[in-house]
């Protein structure tokens, strides 16, 4: 009986397992797809390039490894890629992503049918997840997604982000560590690396307080992925943004879709940007720069655990 019950861990193992390399390549084929639609969106091949390089680094990390070939294991498809996005091939083993792989979907989506159709963005999105969900997939699905705006009028323009889609937990914290110190607004990136520790129990730094208090009129509005009702911020985005909110669960800090939605409004409105607040006594320059490095040691001390050999850049994609 104990034997059985092994062999039938073993295999549920290998059939998850699988379903990473599966999901992979899906996202990849979407990526590529809509990448050569006739309405072509800004930048096309640069997500291609980026998508790859993120699927690739993670595949690496993963257990058991998958190497491109193993993900890409259409020939003709495989020698394609590696033609036109030499660069994911050659950086995956030695480069960190800046995001995880499901925001390179999101950026598309958006790209292809404009920032102001909502409605459309999320139907599109939630057409690929039911396509990674088939038979129990969760690698690199993102559950939520988030729309914010710099006021509640209809025709402000709207900035998304999706939540954390790796697989795993030390692949996820890893790439919320390199989301902080490379490509989030550091507002954002101040809040999330509060919090940033190796605990279960998150706490905020005893020398570090990088909260942010947003102004009144943002809109931030979080949605399910799987049916596309509206989510409200769970506890930690209130602790993180000032968010108002009645929950009590805390997630896991910077992993919802809130801190990259943030993130891509405050890069753009500068006026809004102007009137975030950061009330903490504690969040001196002094003090953020020993967060930042508290952050680096810890995810140098993940990748070693995951024998992943950092060269100490992030990978920057480029178009075609």
């Amino acid at each position: 009986m104990a034997a059985a019950r092994k062999m039938t861990r073993e295999e549920e193992f290998l059939k998850k397992q699988e379903l990473f390399r599966r999901n992979a390549f899906l996202i990849i084929k979407e990526m590529v797809d809509m990448a050569s639609k006739k309405e072509r969106p800004a930048h096309p091949s640069e997500l291609v390039d980026e998508v790859l390089h993120s699927i690739f680094f993670l595949g690496e990390i993963n257990t058991p490894k998958y190497s491109p070939q193993s993900i890409l294991d259409d020939p003709d498809m495989l020698n394609r890629l590696k033609g036109s996005y030499p660069r994911p091939f050659d950086f995956f083993s030695s480069q960190l992503p800046k995001r995880s792989p499901f925001s390179c979907v999101l950026d598309m989506v958006v790209n292809l049918n404009g920032q102001q159709s909502e409605d459309e963005i999320k139907k599109r999105l939630q057409e690929v997840i039911l396509l990674l969900k088939k038979d129990g997939g969760t690698a690199m699905v993102s559950s939520t997604m988030c729309v914010s705006q710099p006021d509640m009028t209809p025709n402000s323009v709207r900035y998304y982000g999706v939540s954390m889609s790796t697989s795993g937990p030390v692949p996820g914290q890893i790439v919320l560590a390199a989301s902080c110190l490379s490509k989030w607004d550091s507002y954002v990136a101040d809040a999330v690396m509060t919090y940033y520790s190796k605990e279960k129990k998150k706490q905020k730094k005893s020398y570090f307080d990088g909260t942010i208090k947003l102004p009144k009129q943002v809109r931030c509005q979080a949605f399910s992925l799987s049916d596309g009702t509206p989510m409200a911020p769970c506890r930690s985005c209130g602790n993180l943004f000032g968010l108002i909110t009645s929950a009590i669960r805390e997630w896991p800090y910077g992993n919802c879709a809130e801190p990259e939605s943030l993130s891509n409004l405050l890069k753009k409105e500068r006026e809004v940007r102007e009137r975030v607040q950061q009330p903490s006594d504690t969040c001196t320059d002094a003090n953020r720069k020993k967060a930042v490095e508290d952050v680096k040691k810890l995810l140098k001390e993940y990748l070693r655990m995951l024998h992943f050999q950092w060269d100490n850049n992030f990978y920057t994609p480029q178009g075609n």
